[in-house]
């Protein structure tokens, strides 16, 4: 099975001066729970080389098992600085795709034209496609094969306003996941805030935070089989 990961190249976190990126542990949980079933995986951003890391993920409080062993992982580290550049990647190689979160995507990925291409034929081939915490705002400008935003009447998930605020992060954010997904036309629905939880509908599979990021790798992975 190969599965393609598409990670953020955006780092800076709006006009606060400081740094953002993707989620270590969005990338980390999923990297492992599938590399440990034996799928080949590939890494790729917009711009290709180093995909940055939220410095925010790599605190004491945020780490867990996944996290602790990619900081021990030269080849992962090696990967993530040397991703391939997504307008070079075939959707056709892959089973599947996997985006990580983090707020990095609020800005690249969310108009990123090739990536929304990218995610619209990995639909139409009826592959599945994977988002977790604030990643579904790649799928802002994604159609469905109606024509109609890709989300629309699908029950969906995403990072919480109620998560945003507590991180302290309303009014920095280019727009807010939950809202962008109703006003798609979503069936938007959450657990607890920090809980794990992850939704299904058709090929699409979304989880609503960090939490939540090895269940979206492990229905990703039922779902290709």
């Amino acid at each position: 099975m190969n599965v393609l990961f598409v990670l953020t190249s955006h780092d800076k976190l709006g006009d606060t001066g400081k740094k953002t990126g993707f989620w270590v542990e969005e990338f980390a949980g999923p990297y492992y729970t599938l590399k440990d079933k034996g799928v080949n995986i590939t890494l790729a951003t917009p711009e290709g080389g180093k995909a940055p890391i939220d410095p925010s993920s790599q605190t004491e409080d945020a780490q867990t098992e996944s996290t602790q062993r990619y900081q021990n992982d030269k080849e992962a580290q090696e990967r993530i600085a040397t991703t391939h550049k997504l307008s070079e990647v075939n959707a056709a190689d892959y089973d599947a795709v996997f985006y990580p979160g983090g707020h990095g995507p609020l800005w690249d990925l969310a108009n990123d034209a090739t990536s929304i291409k990218l995610i619209e034929t990995f639909n139409a081939a009826k592959k599945p496609i994977g988002f977790v915490c604030h990643a579904p705002a790649a799928l802002k400008s994604v159609k469905g094969t109606d024509g109609q935003p890709l989300v629309k009447g699908k029950k969906v998930t995403g990072f919480t306003n109620s998560e945003e605020k507590a991180v302290e992060l309303i009014d920095v954010v280019p727009f807010l996941v939950e809202d962008m997904l109703k006003e798609n036309g979503g069936i938007y629905s959450k657990g607890d805030d920090w809980s794990e939880y992850a939704l299904k509908d058709g090929n699409l599979i979304t989880g609503q935070n960090p939490a939540s990021s090895k269940k979206v790798a492990e229905m990703i992975y039922d779902a290709t089989k």
